[in-house]
């Protein structure tokens, strides 16, 4: 692997920063949305579905759009997607023309996800990778801080989305500039062929094809237990620990916060020893951890328990980033552009449908049951990821 372009590396970086900003700023905004336009709380569900359509679509073809526009044209067209959503966020002057855009920016913002992610998992070392999901969390935390600045200073929500908007437009804009430098100089299939003496380049895998391998469909069902085992443990923690096990709200709150700042964490740190380990073994070293820390979340009510939850966040955090940058070794250069997509979209399903799942569970047997339920859902990702090692291990 050649050494990335420094700038490249860097807008990289600040490109999944920018990817974090809008992700998590409706929360903060939901109340002032709700009062202007005159909405019940049920109404929020609207905006979540028409970004969750978006971002499953976009993944899907994604692979396919960077075949046409390449991924910096990809790039610099999903971020001006996603800032015009923004500011039409900013704009809109009725409910029936807000809650759309939010499948405009599922479009963009899952095509920007699928592109640097596919781009970074042939061109990144591992550790750029885990040190790049890691700054999507920067961005995530920077969006509410933005939010809040806007409504508590008196320019509201409309100029707090024109700022995000802004942000993104720049992000379009730089892309646009450097479009040319994201493409390969040497393509994978070329160098191939070379290897293999012909002087025509290997043709590139469609989509359907990839989607006949078993390889690509056991890496789209680890995505979606992963994040709907990520997301269903972060949502739920905080309920399960107050009215489950009689926590406090600041402790409770305390506690789920730490499982988050626990991803984040992992992902700097094992960014920094993945190269010495491999990350193979980091890969299946974390999937036990997973299963440790769920299953102590779930048998332990007390301190023993809680600590279970922050294993869990930790262990849970370099492996998005991990099975991203193993794609190419583990599927080929020809299928990642579209395995990428695909689990870009798996795992966005995942996040959207388990929780709630998890929801029904604990309606039907009680609070108690997320705890199991995210034992069951660990044990069967480490399964998974173990049939994936033997399924893609080199013959002897």
């Amino acid at each position: 692997m050649q050494r990335p372009a420094p700038f490249l590396l860097l807008l990289s970086y600040l490109a999944f920063v920018s990817l974090g900003l809008p992700d998590t700023v409706l929360g903060v905004a939901w109340p002032s949305l709700r009062d202007g336009f005159g909405l019940s709380q049920a109404a929020v569900g609207a905006v979540l579905a028409a970004t969750v359509s978006g971002y499953f679509l976009s993944g899907l073809i994604a692979g396919r759009l960077a075949g046409w526009l390449g991924v910096g044209g990809l790039l610099a067209a999903s971020s001006g997607l996603v800032a015009l959503g923004l500011a039409g966020y900013a704009l809109a002057p009725r409910w029936s023309l807000f809650f759309p855009l939010g499948a405009v920016i599922g479009l963009g913002s899952g095509a920007i996800d699928a592109a640097l992610n596919q781009y970074a998992a042939r061109h990144f070392p591992v550790r750029h990778l885990n040190w790049l999901h890691a700054s999507w969390s920067v961005g995530a935390t920077t969006g509410p801080v933005i939010m809040t600045a806007a409504l508590a200073h008196g320019p509201g929500y409309r100029a707090g989305y024109a700022t995000l908007a802004a942000a993104l437009g720049v992000m379009g804009a730089a892309f646009l500039a450097t479009r040319r430098s994201w493409e390969e100089r040497r393509p994978c299939a070329v160098v191939a062929a070379a290897v293999k003496g012909s002087a025509e380049p290997l043709p590139r895998e469609g989509a359907w094809d990839a989607l006949r391998r078993g390889r690509v469909w056991l890496q789209i069902a680890i995505f979606f237990l992963y994040t709907g085992l990520e997301t269903s443990a972060g949502q739920w923690c905080f309920t399960l620990m107050r009215e489950g096990r009689g926590l406090g709200v600041e402790a409770a709150g305390s506690w789920t916060a730490a499982y988050w700042a626990s991803l984040t964490a992992g992902r700097i740190a094992l960014g920094f020893v993945v190269d010495r380990i491999g990350p193979d073994r980091l890969l299946r070293l974390a999937a036990l951890g997973v299963v440790t820390g769920a299953v102590l979340f779930a048998a332990a009510s007390g301190l023993a328990g809680r600590l279970g939850l922050l294993l869990l966040g930790a262990s849970l955090a370099p492996m998005y980033p991990t099975l991203m940058a193993r794609t190419p070794a583990r599927l080929g250069h020809a299928t990642t552009p579209h395995a990428v997509g695909f689990q870009v979209s798996s795992a966005t399903l995942g996040a959207a449908l388990l929780p709630g799942a998890v929801g029904l569970v604990a309606a039907r047997a009680g609070i108690g049951a997320v705890g199991p339920a995210a034992a069951t859902m660990a044990v069967l990702f480490w399964a998974l990821h173990e049939a994936l090692v033997r399924a893609t291990r080199p013959p002897p």
